[in-house]
């Protein structure tokens, strides 16, 4: 199995390094995608030794898309430039290599790391990823930017790897809560174009059920302060996507 690496930038000067020195190991080829970024992320990705493709900005899902199109070979490993291979997860990976591999993609637990802690609990953890997939069979959808992993055969396979994706998220409150309302604007686009539409109990409601979800039945006060912040502004993420997306119906309208 020969394995390229796609990974989409833009501004990661801080997290680039990282990510690639996790994966120098296993590549065969590295293609990273980098968004006209006006920071040093391109010369760092080639002292590292990527293949750097400039390309402005599709939309997550279409970028992404992209990064694995520029790729030789058909088994693609497709991270995030904050996002790195734990050291059991590279292990993992560099087995497979020389065995006869069966599957049509693998499946990984992310880690995230947040305002300073590991997260473990809530619904981010272990936030199961399709991240190792033949691209002959697999490609990225879903609605932006929440994207994932489609296969094309209805008969495909999907094997667990145990290693963590380290993910280096979010530093800040504000930054979280900047970001929250910025996926709630994009996602709320996607689903206006898709002719979706909302309701009373989507915008007011469904904020309530992601908290309760998120804190209490996916056990994410365990992780203390973090764990609270992070289930009240998701919750607030949802009434966000609910909202924009009401309004977006209204200003349509005659």
């Amino acid at each position: 199995m020969k394995i390229s690496v796609a990974i989409i930038t833009f501004n990661e000067e801080r997290n680039i390094e990282r990510c690639l020195k996790s994966v120098v190991a296993l590549a065969d080829e590295i293609i990273v995608v980098d968004s006209l970024s006006s920071d040093r992320t391109v010369d760092i990705a080639k002292e590292n030794g990527a293949n750097v493709v400039l390309q402005k900005f599709l939309g997550y899902i279409e970028q992404k898309n992209f990064a694995i199109d520029q790729c030789a070979n058909d088994w693609v490993l497709s991270l995030d430039a904050d996002e790195c291979l734990s050291e059991e997860l590279q292990q993992e990976i560099i087995s497979l290599k020389n065995k006869s591999v069966q599957a049509d993609g693998f499946i990984m637990p992310r880690l995230s790391h947040y305002c300073g802690q590991w997260i473990k609990h809530g619904a981010w953890y272990p936030d199961k990823k399709v991240r190792l997939f033949n691209r002959v069979v697999a490609k990225w959808g879903g609605i932006n930017p929440h994207d994932k992993i489609f296969f094309t055969n209805a008969n495909h396979t999907i094997q667990q790897l145990n290693g963590d994706i380290l993910h280096y998220t979010i530093n800040t409150k504000e930054e979280h809560k900047k970001q929250a309302k910025r996926f709630s604007e994009i996602t709320a686009k996607e689903l206006f174009n898709q002719q979706k539409s909302t309701n009373v109990f989507k915008i007011y409601l469904k904020p309530i059920v992601r908290f309760i979800r998120d804190y209490f039945f996916k056990a994410g006060f365990l992780d203390g302060k973090a764990g609270l912040q992070i289930a009240i502004i998701s919750a607030h993420h949802v009434y966000l996507r609910e909202y924009t997306l009401k309004e977006l119906i209204q200003s349509a309208k005659p």
